[in-house]
């Protein structure tokens, strides 16, 4: 047989198989599918007959649906570590309902992207945790998972494709560059994600985070409370040694306890 000829026909054969090979999340792509549409239904259904209490009925007659809705619009961007060995693994703990926990997106480190959840559904990543005034972070944010078990460097091919889904979503969704964060930001007493090595300068960079500027010949005034600059930046500084910890660890890559003159320098200049 001619070399081509052979090479052409066990081309045909592996795409053949490869389009024969069931889909590994078939299943969960079924329940996802059914879950949508339950939810539809509810939406349509609602308000079901005798929906309203008593308490509302006597200053309630009838339900008048407005016209002027939506669905939840996002406002954060959230970014974790996977702390697991492989984006297998990851995906399987996300499409297993007893874990009950998922992101909208997670990017494997060769830089492969699945979307796992629409943008303006609530997806169970955040946790307990806050920013600045917000106290539900899964209601207002967006999940980005990185496959990363905790330990290590985020390859380039990786990082092109956040910015890439980071571009997408800040145009989309019209979210502010400084509500780009962290796992670790906003649950600084259990969480570290995406961890010091994450490089949180070259995505400001590309317009996706804050981050600050020179402090050489910076003078911090006497005044200075630190810890209620932690708090105007957004982190719940009831545990002031984590939200510290946190601080030094997204804008220095310094895991260090404690304030140092180095790491004031910088939170006076967020806060200018």
């Amino acid at each position: 047989m001619d070399n081509k000829l052979f090479i052409a026909l066990f081309s045909v054969v592996v795409l053949v198989l490869i389009a024969c090979s069931p889909n590994p999340y078939a299943k969960t792509n079924k329940a996802h599918k059914h879950q949508v549409k339950e939810l539809a239904k509810r939406l349509r259904t609602f308000p079901p007959a005798n929906s309203l209490d008593n308490s509302l009925l006597q200053s309630t007659n009838s339900w008048v649906g407005t016209t002027n809705f939506g669905l939840r619009k996002p406002n954060f961007v959230i970014i974790h570590h996977t702390a697991q060995d492989s984006c297998g693994q990851t995906l399987r703990t996300f499409t297993l309902p007893r874990t009950q926990v998922s992101a909208h997106y997670v990017i494997c480190k060769d830089g492969t992207i699945h979307h796992m959840l629409n943008d303006y559904l609530r997806a169970h990543h955040a946790g307990i945790g806050s920013w600045g005034y917000d106290r539900d972070l899964n209601s207002s944010s967006i999940g980005i998972e990185l496959d990363n078990n905790g330990f290590e460097n985020f390859p380039e091919a990786q990082l092109i494709s956040l910015y890439r889904v980071l571009d997408t979503l800040k145009k989309r969704h019209n979210i502010p560059t400084e509500n780009i964060i962290g796992h670790g930001d906003i649950a600084p007493t259990r969480k570290n994600d995406p961890n010091w090595r994450f490089p949180w300068k070259a995505l400001s960079e590309k317009g996706f985070g804050r981050w600050h500027g020179d402090t050489t010949g910076i003078i911090i005034p006497e005044n200075f409370d630190h810890i209620m600059a932690l708090r105007l930046v957004g982190f719940d500084t009831k545990d002031s040694t984590a939200s510290i910890l946190a601080f030094k660890r997204h804008w220095m890559q310094d895991t260090t306890l404690g304030m140092t003159p180095s790491a004031k320098r910088i939170l006076y200049t967020l806060i200018q």
